[in-house]
């Protein structure tokens, strides 16, 4: 394993960033003809007319009645849809193993390249080479970052990395002729990980957290046995600790055949200064969307790239890019693959903004920003902790974890803290999560805030809890400054309203 004190040796991925940095220059050089210099390839296609497309009957006889409005009014039109809802670039969004951090804009110009955003997924391969070629070296680039051997770019969510995850333990297992069935997964670990291993034919079995936080490694070792298929740790874990006894944990799975798979929701307090791969783990998914600062919230969108090591890189779905001789093309021919997760290659936007990032960065940049995200969640640890108590207090990664158990003697629950952050301006922790602290209140505030705006947090905290001693009815009824109030959670889930006219602001 690295120290934390230095980089990973990853020679060859810096060679191969060199050069894709150099496409990635070429493509905003404004000297070169094209989109912001991009050198789109004019395909010798010649378009039906579109009488021949669409039939005389469909087309309109005379144009369509549209509203003219000016620019300021469309402008003014967005700006007021977009001050509905907190979002990242409102204000600080510290939703706890979530990484919900700053998404830079010069990546939506990236991603939006025609050469790039207007391709087809069916289009030819001999027409698309350009982004075969990033994808293809991408998954390069990760897979040594990770210290693993190959990486599947298809799955578009964390829980579908998850999923395909668990189906490459089946395929292995089913190879080796094993009829293995039990699954490991800590208590603290996130919900879609029992999901996951159910829904892959698997038994999931629960193993206790020692008074730590950490996984007891005596408990695991006690049901460690023939039928163990393998664990799923995440790590650090949703306390936000990192789990210092993986190696010994690896170690005893490997023992009996079994796999270790690393969730990798919380890599933003890894990436750059440790890999996966050095830890023994077998395979590991990767929110682009949240380590690699691509957009996402509200269902989407998203990408669980999925990295493992050569034993499994067999099984992984098709299709696979290949390189052959300077020629990538898209192989399905793999006899041991699990399949397709979905039509088409992975959700390609989110992973050509993850690549730009991590070109942008580079190795020296990545372990910056990781040890940026740690010493942010420590100071804002120490403000947060005499406010509301931290479970497990000592020197975290990313996140920490508070429990709010000591307001329900106020009447006043967690949820209703969060709620009342809204009216300081601040979107709300992931709360009542993990299940093993009372009142969970999990903080993860990223690299990409300052000291100003987390000392901003820590002091809205200390009013609100003032205010749950002298006037908890004023938090319970909360929010009372933004455009929707209080809603019953279950009931605006099963009765939806839509307006179609922004009200006025309502005032704290």
């Amino acid at each position: 394993m690295t120290s934390q004190g230095e980089t990973p040796q990853w020679d060859e991925t810096r060679r191969s960033a060199d050069h894709a940095r150099g496409s990635v220059a070429l493509i905003f050089d404004k000297s070169v003809p094209g989109h912001r210099g991009a050198r789109v390839p004019k395909l010798d296609v010649e378009s039906p007319p579109l009488a021949e497309l669409v039939p005389e009957a469909l087309c309109r006889q005379e144009p369509p009645h549209l509203p003219e409005v000016t620019e300021p009014e469309v402008v003014r039109h967005y700006i007021r849809l977009s001050l509905l809802n907190h979002h990242v670039d409102r204000d600080l969004y510290p939703l706890g193993s979530c990484t919900m951090k700053y998404n830079p804009k010069i990546h939506e110009d990236l991603a939006r390249l025609p050469g790039l955003g207007g391709i087809h997924p069916d289009a030819p391969e001999e027409s698309v080479q350009g982004i075969l070629e990033l994808l293809w070296c991408f998954s390069r680039d990760l897979a040594a970052l990770l210290g693993l051997d190959a990486v599947s770019l298809h799955p578009s969510a964390g829980a579908q990395g998850e999923t395909l995850g668990m189906k490459l333990f089946r395929a292995y297992h089913d190879r080796q002729g094993n009829q293995k069935q039990t699954i490991l997964i800590p208590d603290s670990a996130h919900g879609t990980n029992p999901a996951s291993v159910a829904r892959c034919g698997f038994r999931p079995r629960q193993i206790p957290s020692q008074r730590d936080g950490r996984i007891d490694l005596a408990a695991l070792c006690e049901v460690v046995d023939a039928d163990t298929a393998g664990i799923m740790v995440t790590n650090p874990s949703t306390l936000g600790l990192f789990e210092k006894d993986l190696g010994a944990i690896a170690e005893r799975i490997h023992a009996v055949d079994g796999l270790v798979y690393m969730d990798g929701a919380n890599l933003n307090a890894l990436m750059g200064i440790t890999r996966p791969g050095d830890m023994a783990v077998d395979v590991v998914h990767v929110n682009l969307h949240k380590t690699f600062t691509s957009p996402h919230g509200g269902g989407g969108p998203g990408s669980g790239a999925v990295a493992v090591d050569k034993k499994l890189e067999p099984f992984l779905p098709v299709p696979l890019i290949v390189k052959e001789g300077e020629r990538f093309r898209l192989a399905s021919d793999r006899p041991l693959s699990v399949g397709r997760l979905h039509p088409y290659y992975g959700n390609t936007g989110v992973i050509l903004r993850a690549y730009a990032y991590m070109l942008s960065q580079g190795a020296e940049g990545l372990a910056a920003v990781t040890r940026a995200a740690i010493v942010n969640a420590n100071y804002l640890m120490k403000k947060v902790h005499p406010i509301f108590p931290v479970a497990n207090p000592e020197t975290c990664m990313h996140e920490f974890v508070s429990s709010l158990a000591w307001t329900r003697n106020h009447g006043v629950k967690n949820i209703d803290v969060a709620k009342r952050l809204l009216d300081y301006g601040f979107h709300a922790p992931t709360v009542s999560f993990p299940l093993i602290v009372p009142d969970a209140f999990m903080v993860e505030p990223t690299e990409t805030e300052t000291r100003a705006t987390l000392d901003r947090f820590a002091e809205a905290l200390s009013k609100i809890a003032s205010e749950i001693r002298e006037d908890p009815e004023r938090v319970t009824s909360a929010p009372h400054s933004t455009y929707v109030g209080r809603l019953g959670e279950a009931e605006a889930a099963r009765t939806l309203k839509v307006r179609w006219t922004v009200p006025e602001q309502r005032h704290a």
